[in-house]
């Protein structure tokens, strides 16, 4: 299942998802047919809503879903497109799975900014393996926090004992000789 940022919300990368054999899961801009469908739910007392549709671009058409689920973030409705089978009871736990997403994005920020080397290199090799090790130190990073918290018997919430600079810090003096 790929789930994709609201910029993705096309009918052609549907299509191009679904051609790939791919089940997606995208947030849709809410226009004024969702509107309509939201007004229409409204009236009905509905808070979940399954509607079938299907795409028709150039490289071909198939079947999916808008999902109309109560949003995670505000009073209101999301509303998602999803090329799987999802039924009005499944519709709300499967579009829960979208809220996970945001862990996803804050761990790459964090490669990116605490562990990511800078490089001027356009070398693709270079900046591979900068951005490998990067994911490596991460990974070490959470692991030790991990087996610190098991240790200590504390929560196990995500929030770490140990930050990614002193993670950071720790790796870099057992790697570089001391002077």
């Amino acid at each position: 299942m790929v789930l994709c940022d609201r910029e993705f919300d096309s009918m052609r990368v549907f299509q191009t998802l679904s051609n790939l054999g791919v089940d997606y899961l995208i947030p849709k801009r809410i226009t004024s047919s969702e509107h309509k469908a939201i007004e229409q739910m409204e009236r009905d007392g509905q808070e979940v809503a399954v509607e079938s549709a299907s795409v028709h671009v150039e490289q071909g058409s198939h079947a999916m879903q808008f999902l109309y689920v109560p949003s995670t973030k505000s009073d209101g409705t999301t509303v998602f497109g999803t090329n799987a089978r999802v039924t009005p009871d499944e519709a709300e736990a499967f579009c829960r799975r979208y809220s996970s997403r945001w862990q996803i994005e804050n761990e790459y920020k964090s490669i990116k900014h605490d562990f990511l080397a800078k490089t001027s290199s356009k070398d693709y090799r270079v900046r591979l393996f900068y951005f490998v090790f990067a994911v490596l130190l991460y990974n070490i990073w959470r692991l030790t926090d991990f087996l610190l918290k098991a240790a200590a018997e504390g929560e196990m919430d995500y929030a770490p004992v140990i930050t990614a600079g002193e993670c950071v810090e720790l790796v870099s003096s057992a790697l570089l000789p001391p002077d």
